[in-house]
């Protein structure tokens, strides 16, 4: 039933997508990015700005540093910086509150991707009365979204180039995927130097986040768009750089490629979307509060030996864009030289294989979960009870 319901899925979602207008992308990229970003904000017109953030940014001066391209200007900026990790439909209200007091013609998001997704459903919530639970799921919001812009602070989550948030059930702690084409960025800046003093853990966590987008996207059934070619850009990117700014975090030019290889794995993913590893990632960041670029590190070497003998192909020609695949080998033995890659990789990074958190009684629940929200993604094998339950049984301590 669930590979029907998935195959139906697929063909509703190009009808879909064939009869709705394209993403744009707008990016400013390099030092300093932030103040060409409030420039053009300027530019356009807007003067009421909601910066939608977190406290520890706003504490450690990089907020402030992000928005130095408005100083001297007309632009009259407010703050709503409750954002927490996994953002709740709370937390959205709240953001909503501050946006109709300061009476905000704009919302700029400023931090990793949990500010940014909060600040795409306040900017939705603005011009509608709906019930943003209403709008879980594929392309459920419909109406024309508050003008949005985000500097993002980490290199990882792609939501500054997506049309997609994830959103936390403060009670349930469910998280839900809500989409729409209004909640695209009018701009982004990829500035290096707001990331300079992100700590190795955050850096390793975000950029195996950016990893398992790409890859993804790579070994998607849904040939769309320019999903692959963006998807072998940051997967380059992120093979040559991760380590690099993991070990040197003041390094300018590994910090800078880190965010263009998060911005083309968050365009691959915007294309077709993500996959397996985000099913059971997302059920693990809900029930246990594990980071969602950490849980995606210890699921996706699993995920790809799942499913390694549908996407076979597509993993032994990732073999050898990172230079892993020996002369003469097999395309089967190809493909596990990319997945012992990405092993080493998570391991260089000091991302752990498993964690104490992960209960074996709670398999039940997060099978389920995983299952039922894996029906909705096009990876190349359906996750089913029997691989969800070795998956989590292989990351549990």
């Amino acid at each position: 039933m669930n590979k029907i319901k998935n195959k139906f899925l697929l063909i509703l979602a190009k009808i879909l997508t064939a009869s709705s207008p394209g993403a744009t992308y707008l990016a400013f990229a390099g030092a300093g990015s932030s103040a060409q970003l409030c420039a053009h904000i300027r530019r356009s017109g807007f003067k009421r700005v909601l910066v939608v953030t977190d406290t520890i940014l706003r504490d450690l001066g990089i907020v402030d540093k992000a928005l130095e391209g408005f100083k001297g200007s007309e632009v009259d900026i407010a703050f709503y910086d409750g954002v927490q990790p996994d953002p709740t439909f709370d937390q959205v209200a709240a953001g909503l509150a501050v946006l109709k007091e300061h009476n905000s013609d704009v919302v700029l998001a400023i931090g990793g991707g949990s500010s940014i997704d909060c600040a795409k459903l306040v900017a939705a919530r603005a011009t509608s009365d709906e019930d943003p639970r209403d709008w879980v799921g594929f392309a459920k919001v419909k109406h024309d979204v508050m003008p949005l812009f985000a500097i993002p602070t980490t290199a990882g989550t792609g939501s500054e180039a997506t049309m997609g948030a994830v959103i936390s059930d403060s009670v349930t702690h469910e998280k839900g995927v809500i989409s729409g084409a209004g909640l695209g960025m009018g701009a982004t800046a990829l500035d290096p130097d707001l990331q300079m003093g992100m700590p190795p853990a955050i850096t390793a966590a975000t950029g195996m986040d950016a990893l398992t987008h790409a890859v993804e996207a790579y070994i998607c059934r849904w040939d769309r768009g320019t999903r692959k070619e963006n998807a072998e850009r940051a997967i380059r990117i992120i093979f040559d750089n991760l380590k690099r700014a993991y070990d040197h975090g003041d390094d300018a030019e590994a910090r800078e490629s880190m965010a263009l290889a998060s911005y083309y794995a968050g365009i691959a993913i915007n294309q077709v979307n993500v996959g397996t590893v985000h099913a059971i990632a997302h059920q693990l960041g809900g029930k246990y509060q594990i980071p969602h670029g950490l849980a995606n590190a210890m699921v996706l070497p699993h995920v790809l030996d799942y499913c390694v003998a549908e996407a076979e192909s597509s993993l032994a020609e990732l073999a050898k864009l990172i230079g892993v695949a020996a002369q003469g080998q097999s395309t089967r033995d190809q493909a596990q030289a990319f997945i012992d890659a990405v092993v080493q990789l998570r391991d260089a990074v000091g991302i752990p294989a498993t964690s104490e958190k992960i209960k074996a009684e709670d398999f039940d629940y997060l099978v389920d979960l995983a299952v039922a929200e894996g029906t909705g993604y096009f990876a190349p094998k359906l996750l089913d009870d029997a691989g969800a339950r070795v998956i989590l049984g292989k990351i549990s301590a």
